[in-house]
C-alpha cells in the first residue's frame, strides 16, 4: 500500500527539481529517468575533469607539483565578504558597484600552487636584468619560455605599466606588473570570469 504514495512523491520530485544534491526536502536534481543520479554524475564528471587538469599540470610543472605535494586540499572555501559592519548605505552601494571585482577564494592547495607559479615567474623576470622587460613581446617571451602557453596569457600596457594575467590550467590565476616595483601574485578568477581585473562598474 505504500508504493503508490512513494511513486507520487517521486514524480513530484522530478517535476519540482531545482538542482540541489539530495532528494530529501522535495528539491531533487534536474533530469528525468533517475533524478537521484543526475547530480552525482555531473559532480563526478566535474571531479574527473579537474583531476585530469591537475595531473596534466603536474606533469608540465613538476617543480610546482613537488612544492605542494604535502598540502591537503580543503573543503570548499568560503567567499570573502569582509567583516560585519553597521549598515551604511554608501558602503553598501560601493560594495555592490565593485562586486564584479570579487575573486573566487583559494584553498590551501590552490594557494600553494599559485604562489609557486608566482615565485618562478618573479625569478624569471628578475633574471632579465636591467629595468626588466620593456615591451609586451618581452614579457610574452619570458612567460612562454617558462611553459605558459600564449593562449592562456594576456599582456597589456606599455613601459613601466606593463602587466600580465595568466590562466594556468590546474592552478589559480597569476597576475602581475613588471614595475618597478615588480609584482606577481596568485588569485582566484573574478566574478565576471577570467583572470584579468575587470574595469568599470555601474
Amino acid at each position: 500500500m505504500r508504493r503508490l504514495p512513494l511513486a507520487v512523491a517521486a514524480g513530484l520530485l522530478v517535476l519540482t527539481a531545482c538542482g540541489t544534491e539530495r532528494v530529501t526536502s522535495g528539491d531533487g536534481p534536474e533530469g528525468a529517468g533517475s533524478p537521484s543520479r543526475a547530480r552525482p554524475s555531473t559532480a563526478e564528471d566535474w571531479k574527473k575533469s579537474a583531476d585530469e587538469a591537475r595531473a596534466k599540470h603536474d606533469r608540465k610543472f613538476r617543480d610546482v607539483a613537488a612544492r605542494c605535494t604535502d598540502i591537503t586540499p580543503s573543503a570548499s572555501a568560503r567567499p570573502t565578504t569582509g567583516a560585519t559592519e553597521p549598515a551604511d548605505p554608501e558602503a553598501d552601494r560601493y560594495r555592490e558597484n565593485h562586486a564584479f571585482k570579487q575573486q573566487a577564494p583559494l584553498g590551501p592547495e590552490q594557494q600553494c600552487r599559485g604562489d609557486a607559479h608566482a615565485d618562478r615567474i618573479t625569478d624569471a623576470l628578475r633574471e632579465t636584468g636591467g629595468p626588466g622587460p620593456s615591451s609586451e613581446q618581452d614579457v610574452r617571451t619570458v612567460l612562454e619560455e617558462l611553459g605558459y602557453p600564449a593562449e592562456a596569457t594576456q599582456v597589456y600596457g606599455s613601459g613601466h605599466a606593463l602587466g600580465f594575467s595568466i590562466s594556468v590550467p590546474g592552478a589559480p590565476c597569476v597576475s602581475g606588473g613588471v614595475g618597478p616595483p615588480l609584482t606577481v601574485e596568485a588569485h582566484g578568477v573574478y566574478m565576471e570570469g577570467g583572470c584579468r581585473e575587470p574595469q568599470g562598474g555601474h
